[in-house]
């Protein structure tokens, strides 16, 4: 028999031992970022006087307060499972959430850059909602990647994660 001097390619298949899940932080970190961007949007109305100090503030505890509570529901799941870990385990499951935080980084970051006068809040706010998109994209097609998935189909990936960011710029403009 002949055997083909390449194997044909196969489709994304499925993952094996050799093949990581996706990592949790970056799952945390679109999560993150979703949260930073609409919270972000939500909190400038045009008809408000503007305040991105203000603003950068409700971000960062929006994401310290999501993060709190995605780890603390860990604690009740493994509660619920009979699993000991006493609150040493709890405090850690709370701790592995850092990332929401730390992907809220970039539009506190931008949205600070407002306060001084660099440029208006609404301004910050879009470049925010950007830069945003432009990370979940880029997240998307990394842990794709990571995960031992196909280039056609880490870029789709990436496109699914950065339609999150597009469906909230959409929603800002309608909404505005």
């Amino acid at each position: 028999m002949h055997e083909p001097a390449h194997p044909s390619p196969q489709p994304d298949a499925p993952r094996t031992a050799d093949r990581p899940l996706p990592e949790p932080r970056l799952l945390s970190g679109v999560y993150g970022l979703v949260l930073a961007g609409a919270l972000a949007a939500a909190l400038d109305s045009p008809d408000e006087q503007t305040n991105p100090g203000t603003d950068a503030l409700w971000v960062l505890l929006t994401a310290v307060a999501a993060a709190a509570a995605h780890g603390y529901a860990h604690v009740l799941s493994h509660r619920m499972s009979a699993e000991r870990g006493g609150p040493m385990a709890g405090l850690r499951a709370m701790l592995a959430e850092w990332p929401v935080v730390a992907a809220a980084v970039p539009t506190i970051v931008l949205l600070l850059c407002a306060v001084p006068d660099w440029w208006t809040e609404a301004d910050a706010v879009e470049v925010a909602l950007v830069v945003n998109t432009l990370i979940l994209a880029g997240w998307g097609m990394g842990t794709a990647r990571r995960a031992g998935r196909t280039w056609p189909a880490s870029l789709r990936a990436g496109a699914g994660d950065m339609l999150i960011g597009l469906v909230i710029i959409g929603a800002n403009a309608v909404i505005k």
